[in-house]
C-alpha cells in the first residue's frame, strides 16, 4: 500500500490500527481524519504521517483529493458513545459520514473497510451470525444499521466494487482510556482494582460478552483487504466469557484478591449476552484471534502498568 485513509484515526481502535499499518507499511503515506470528539492526540504519538481535524460528514474530500488518491479506506469514524441518546447527531454524523465516504470513493470504486458494530444484533440469546436479525436497542446501533444497508446499496449499484463491514465485539485494549466511562468494562475495572476498590459489576456478574483485544481487531481489519468480495464479518475471540470471569482475570494479572461488588444495571437497553461466529472471517480472511480473554487481559495490564510508571 503506498496510500491509505483512515477515517477516526486518532480514537481506540482507528490510532492502533494507524500505528500498525506505519509498521507493516513503513513508505506509506497515511492520512487521518479526526474531529477529536471521539478521539485523543495522544493515540497517535509516533505518528509519521498527515492529520486533518474535521467532521467527516462535513470534508469535501473532491475538493482535497484528487480520485484515486488512496489505495485503501478504512472508515472508522464515528460517534461511539452508546449512552449519547442525540438521534439526530448520532443519525447524521455516523450515516453521512460514510455516504461521503462512498460518494467520492465511487469514482474509482477504492476498497472500503468500515466498522459496524455486534450492538446491531441487539439482545440476541444465542451465538451471532451474519445472518443473524438486526434489532438495534439504541440509536448507536441504529445508526450502524444504516451503515450497514448503504453499503448493501452501494454495492449494488456498483458490484465489483469491495465494501466490507466489520461488526467488532467488546474491543479493549491500549489507547481507550480517552473514552472514559464509553472504555471498555475490562479498563474501568482495572483502575478500580489497581486502586485497591472492589470492581463493581451488574448484578449477578454472569452477563456474558465476546471480549476481543484490539491486536486481534486491527490484525482482522487489516485482513479484511483481502475479502473475496463485499460483505460483513464478525470481529470476535469466538468465545463469551462473564464479567466474573473477566475479574477472575484481572485478579490474576494484578496479583489481587478482590471480591466483586454489585450492583443493578441501569440501561434497559443493555445486551446481556455477545458471542460471535467468526467461521466466515476464519474461513475467507484467515483470521485467526491470538488473545483469549486472560492473555489479553495480562497483555493489556503488562502494558496500563507501564503507561502509569512512565
Amino acid at each position: 500500500m503506498r496510500s491509505v485513509l483512515v477515517t477516526g484515526g486518532a480514537g481506540f481502535i482507528g490510532s492502533n490500527l494507524v500505528l500498525e499499518l506505519q509498521t507493516r507499511h513503513p513508505e506509506a503515506w497515511i492520512v487521518v481524519v479526526d474531529d477529536f470528539r471521539s478521539g485523543h492526540f495522544s493515540n497517535l504519538e509516533g505518528f509519521r504521517g498527515d492529520c486533518i481535524a474535521t467532521n467527516m460528514a462535513e470534508l469535501d474530500l473532491s475538493k482535497r483529493f484528487r480520485d484515486g488518491a488512496f489505495d485503501a479506506i478504512f472508515h472508522l469514524a464515528s460517534i461511539t458513545d452508546t449512552t449519547d441518546h442525540d438521534q439526530k447527531r448520532q443519525v447524521h454524523d455516523n450515516v453521512e459520514g460514510f455516504r461521503n465516504i462512498l460518494d467520492w470513493a465511487s469514482h474509482d470504486q477504492t476498497p472500503v473497510v468500515y466498522a459496524s458494530s455486534a450492538a446491531t444484533y441487539g439482545k440476541a440469546q444465542s451465538v451471532m451470525t451474519e445472518e443473524t436479525e438486526a434489532s438495534p436497542q439504541n440509536v448507536y446501533a441504529f445508526s450502524k444499521v444504516q451503515l450497514d444497508n448503504l453499503a448493501r446499496y452501494y454495492h449494488q449499484q456498483h458490484p465489483a466494487w469491495k465494501i466490507v463491514g466489520l461488526r467488532y465485539f467488546n474491543v479493549f485494549g491500549p489507547r481507550e482510556a480517552h473514552k472514559r466511562h464509553a472504555s471498555s468494562m475490562i479498563y474501568q475495572l482495572f483502575q478500580q482494582m489497581k486502586a485497591g476498590k472492589r470492581p463493581r459489576i451488574f448484578t449477578d456478574g454472569e452477563q456474558r460478552r465476546d471480549f476481543v483485544y484490539v491486536k486481534d481487531v486491527v490484525e482482522a481489519t487489516i485482513l479484511s483487504l483481502m475479502a473475496p468480495d463485499a460483505r460483513i464479518y464478525n470481529v470476535g475471540s469466538g468465545e463469551s466469557a462473564s464479567f466474573n470471569q473477566m475479574v477472575a482475570a484481572l485478579n490474576r494479572s494484578l496479583g489481587t484478591q478482590l471480591e466483586a461488588e454489585y450492583f443493578e444495571n441501569p440501561y434497559p437497553f443493555y445486551q446481556n449476552f455477545t458471542q460471535a461466529d467468526i467461521s466466515l472471517a476464519q474461513k475467507e480472511l484467515n483470521y485467526q484471534p491470538a488473545f483469549n480473554l486472560d492473555r489479553g487481559i495480562s497483555d493489556y495490564v503488562d502494558w496500563l502498568q507501564k503507561e502509569t510508571s512512565s
